[in-house]
């Protein structure tokens, strides 16, 4: 009943009746022709293929619909209209990403910058508290010495340094709390 003699014009009408060998024969002679007309657009000849396979998918799904008349150029069509859309398609979701990632971005500056503000803030602090205080904060939470440590390099009581501590911990805390609320408000407002 099929031969590859087969004009487009019967195999049309065939595949209307719902010929999986009509579509058979139509994937084998024009597949490897819509894969050039795809990868020449693509420059992917993973990509070409799936597009291609999906335009024979449609064909398919669609065999019902109507006969078509003109085979060739319906199909050449059908896979620059696939490429169109997957260009456009890879297009969107680059530009979705680099929008994540440029937010991403500016969301990690903006931590860093607070940290920043933070830390200047802290040492700001720092620098403000009477002179024994600050030298066994520093000594205590930038140097990492201990307590007897402390004491002994300055020539202190171990409670001397523990009330300095308390002291510097106290400031601090209650000069976050400051900090803290007014970039609540900042972040509010900006």
């Amino acid at each position: 009943m099929f031969s590859t003699d087969e004009t487009d014009q019967q195999l049309a009408r065939q595949l209307k009746n719902g010929s999986a060998k009509a579509f058979s024969l139509l994937y084998d002679r024009y597949w490897p022709w819509l894969l050039n007309i795809a990868a020449a657009q693509l420059r992917d000849r993973a990509i070409a293929e799936e597009v291609v396979q999906d335009v024979f998918l449609g064909l398919w799904e669609r065999r019902h619909q109507e006969i078509i008349q003109n085979i060739p150029a319906y199909l050449a069509k059908a896979v620059k209209f696939a490429v169109f859309k997957h260009i456009l398609r890879e297009k969107r979701r680059t530009e979705i990403i680099g929008l994540h990632y440029f937010q991403a971005k500016i969301q990690d500056d903006e931590v860093m910058l607070e940290a920043r503000f933070l830390e200047e803030f802290i040492g700001r602090v720092v620098d403000n508290l009477p002179e024994k205080c600050r030298r066994v904060f520093i000594k205590s939470r930038i140097e990492g010495l201990t307590t007897s440590e402390i004491a002994g390099k300055l020539k202190i009581t171990e409670k001397t340094v523990e009330g300095h501590l308390t002291k510097a911990l106290k400031v601090i805390r209650i000069s976050l709390k400051s900090f803290i609320i007014a970039m609540m408000i900042y972040n509010q407002f900006f």
